[in-house]
């Protein structure tokens, strides 16, 4: 079957459930297809081991987007993606190929998927929302301003709301009202294929990643990037942020650890329930030994979309 005949695929899931490797099994299947990486953390150049970026050879030959695109020190933000994306894509689909995004990043993908219509950036509201300390401040500011916004996130979860805030105060307009929202699922272009672990195997293989990485040359990589400017993004990012605590003197190596491992496997759950709502994604067990066969089979197959 050409490439013209297939829609664009989306592979999600949550990390370490084996996206990359089935994303290049099935480009390695369907000539002229590229992988578009929506990974918010693989853009970053000398972020390698940390990541799991995809090595040279797990690449396969195949042809990759959006892999180190920015320096960590750069703010590499959901509007900035969305439009280096859609250039990948269109430049893919205009070659006659099929392009295959493969990411964990829920808000990520969501961008690619539903088009969003994303608000802008206001530094200085920004700033002085950063001023108060309080979180729980934060939140019952936003419920006074935007209570739709408020309602769907944490009051815990300082990132989420110190960004609606801005939006709503920078703008003049509730954050709530800039597109139909992440609980909304239109049609769309893209076929979207899930992969689901048991947790206790997925656990064990976030466990045997951070060993295999940590072997690789883990510590050393954070080492060298301690020396740098690094974005807020960039230092925040799973197993670097720990890392770089250690690095600092601040904790063991067995702790620093200890906290990225639990970090990941909490992040891997959120991942979980944030697709999960998605009810446009057909679900695969990532473990089963004729995946590739069994998404291939369903992507070629017009208009399937229950999970087997």
């Amino acid at each position: 079957m050409s490439t013209r005949a297939l829609e664009p695929l989306v592979i999600v899931g949550p990390t370490a459930s084996g996206k990359t490797a089935l994303a290049v099994a099935l480009a390695e299947r369907v000539h002229g297809a590229e992988i578009v990486s929506a990974d918010a953390m693989a853009v970053y150049r000398g972020m390698d081991i940390g990541t799991a970026k995809p090595t040279i050879n797990e690449r396969g030959g195949i042809t990759h987007h959006l892999i180190d695109v920015a320096d960590p020190s750069e703010e590499y933000t959901v509007a900035r993606f969305q439009a280096d994306v859609a250039r990948a894509v269109a430049s893919i689909t205009d070659r006659g190929a099929v392009p295959i995004v493969v990411g964990g990043t829920g808000l990520y993908v969501r961008a690619v998927v539903d088009n969003f219509t994303l608000p802008g950036r206001y530094p200085q509201a920004r700033a002085a929302i950063e001023r108060e300390r309080s979180t729980e401040a934060l939140w019952a500011r936003l419920e006074e301003l935007d209570p739709a916004a408020a309602a769907k996130m944490l009051p815990t979860n300082r990132r989420r709301i110190v960004r609606a805030l801005e939006v709503t105060i920078g703008s003049g307009r509730p954050f709530s009202s800039f597109g139909p929202g992440v609980d909304q699922y239109p049609p769309s272009s893209f076929r979207q294929v899930g992969l689901r672990l048991d947790r206790d195997e997925l656990d064990r293989r976030i466990d045997a990643r951070y060993d295999a990485q940590l072997s690789g040359g883990f510590l050393a990589e954070v080492t060298s990037l301690a020396a740098r400017e690094l974005s807020r993004t960039a230092a925040q990012a799973l197993g670097y942020r720990e890392l770089l605590d250690h690095v600092a003197g601040s904790v063991t190596l067995d702790e620093a650890m200890a906290a990225a491992r639990k970090r990941t496997k909490r992040f891997a759950r959120r991942q979980e329930r944030w697709f999960r709502r998605d009810p446009r994604i057909t679900w695969f067990e990532a473990d089963r030994d004729d995946l590739v066969d069994q998404v291939e089979g369903w992507w070629r197959t017009p208009g399937s979309a229950s999970s087997p």
